[in-house]
């Protein structure tokens, strides 16, 4: 199997493959475990298949090369920079963090202040142009000959002496070359004085914050300890209280019972509810015996009388004369 592609005017592309013989295929299904594994091929996936039209030519611009190199020498230079910031992030001294329930805020520290606003400058500006579709190159500009030409001859020496006009510029580069590195060497001490003083300003902050801690710990316990001799105190003023309650209402009921108590005693004995036995027994059974004692002792006195009376006058008519009335 072959084929041919025309890729360039100039240049060709050829695939081929050896043959092979069709595998063979049983006539009937074999069981699951008997099956042999096949593998299939998708020639829209295969990479030796060529894409698009095969009789379009493809020209290569001859720039690819070195855009495709530029590109790269553009990202190389990106991650440079990159790296350079971050690094410079990495060793530049930052500002302690804000201690808790503070905040930092940006402050302008410059000469000269200078308003800061989130809002661009914006302006609209238009700009029409004539539609020239097939218009030529513009020529080079080559401005027309004017004035006189004029030459004069220069000796050697006498513009530029380097012995004489060269030392001036090896002081200069010199003299700044060493105040670069004074600079630097400075930058360098400063930088590390700013982390003696940062490390130094972090070593007092945990102290303090310790003693902080500390004195909010000593804090919660005094109030912890207050608030439980308050809760003790008021307790016991409120036992106080109570027995005060209690004392109070003991003399009040003995000072409201002293007269009630004869009273209720007295009342109860006039509706007989304290009986006296001697009493009871006098008014129950011997009073009642005494009267009908009485009663039969008159009785009989006045059955004497009566009789004595009868007789009194039986003997009286007997004694009167006769045809006397009594």
């Amino acid at each position: 199997m072959a084929f041919v592609s025309q890729r360039e005017t100039s240049e060709t592309y050829t695939f081929s493959s050896r043959p092979r013989a069709v595998e063979r295929r049983a006539r009937y299904r074999e069981e699951p475990s008997e099956q042999t594994q096949s593998h299939y091929g998708n020639i829209m996936y295969d990479r030796r298949v060529v894409r698009g039209n095969t009789y379009a030519q493809r020209i290569l611009p001859t720039t690819t090369q070195a855009e495709l190199a530029e590109m790269q020498r553009q990202q190389e230079q990106r991650r440079k920079a990159v790296a350079r910031r971050r690094a410079r992030e990495q060793v530049r001294v930052k500002t302690p963090e804000a201690l808790q329930g503070r905040q930092h805020i940006e402050v302008q520290t410059e000469l000269y202040l200078e308003e800061l606003s989130n809002i661009v400058m914006e302006s609209d500006a238009q700009c029409q142009t004539e539609a020239f579709l097939d218009r030529p190159n513009t020529p080079l500009f080559v401005p027309a000959k004017s004035g006189v030409d004029a030459e004069t001859q220069i000796q050697d020496g006498e513009l530029f002496d380097f012995d004489r006009e060269v030392q001036g510029l090896l002081e200069v580069l010199v003299g700044k070359v060493i105040e670069q590195s004074l600079l630097e060497v400075m930058e360098e001490e400063e930088l590390a004085c700013l982390r003696a003083q940062q490390r130094a300003f972090e070593e007092r902050r945990n102290a303090q914050l310790c003693e902080v801690q500390r004195l909010q710990e000593q804090e919660r316990r005094h109030m912890e300890e207050k608030e439980r001799r308050i809760a003790q105190q008021k307790e016991v003023l409120k036992k106080e209280k109570e027995i005060a309650q209690k004392i109070a209402a003991r003399a009040y009921t003995q000072q409201h019972l002293a007269n009630l108590v004869p009273s209720i005693f007295t009342s109860l004995r006039c509706h007989g509810f304290f009986v006296d036995t001697v009493q009871t027994d006098v008014e129950t059974n011997f009073m009642p015996w005494l009267m009908n004692e009485i009663h039969s002792v008159l009785d009989k006195r006045y059955a004497a009388r009566s009789v004595l009376d009868d007789i009194i006058k039986e003997v009286a008519l007997k004694r009167l004369p006769e045809g006397t009335d009594l």
